[in-house]
């Protein structure tokens, strides 16, 4: 099993569209105003936004998405006028990640883990 799609919902599909598009995803289905779906730029899964009415994120699920170039990417979406909830920071469980959120309200991390992030030191054997 290989997890290969996450949809969120969103109110404002057009304004979410621009956010991921300007985050790096690469915008692959177009049916705005109902749904859109992105490819990441790495690997080979996607993402999609539906619409709905009335949602509100704040709480549940956050994204997750990996980034080799963590601290440039950061400083770039900065300048391009994205703002984020935290600066890129080394967290306890060796990840260094920054955090945002997405027009709908959605968490979004940003992250490098390398390794750590499927083969951590106190990882559970098979």
């Amino acid at each position: 099993m290989d997890l290969n799609q996450v949809t969120i919902h969103a109110p404002d599909v057009a304004a979410c569209t621009e956010f991921y598009r300007t985050l790096g995803l690469r915008l692959i289905v177009d049916s705005r105003p109902r749904y859109v779906r992105f490819e990441c730029p790495d690997g080979g899964s996607t993402f999609s936004i539906h619409h709905l009415d009335g949602t509100s994120a704040t709480g549940g699920a956050v994204v997750y998405f990996e980034c080799d170039d963590l601290d440039e990417r950061v400083a770039r979406l900065k300048a391009s006028g994205i703002e984020f909830d935290s600066d890129p920071e080394d967290m306890r469980w060796l990840w260094r990640e920054a955090r945002l959120r997405d027009p709908a309200g959605h968490q979004v991390c940003l992250f490098r883990a390398g390794e750590n992030r499927r083969h951590p030191p106190w990882r559970v054997g098979d």
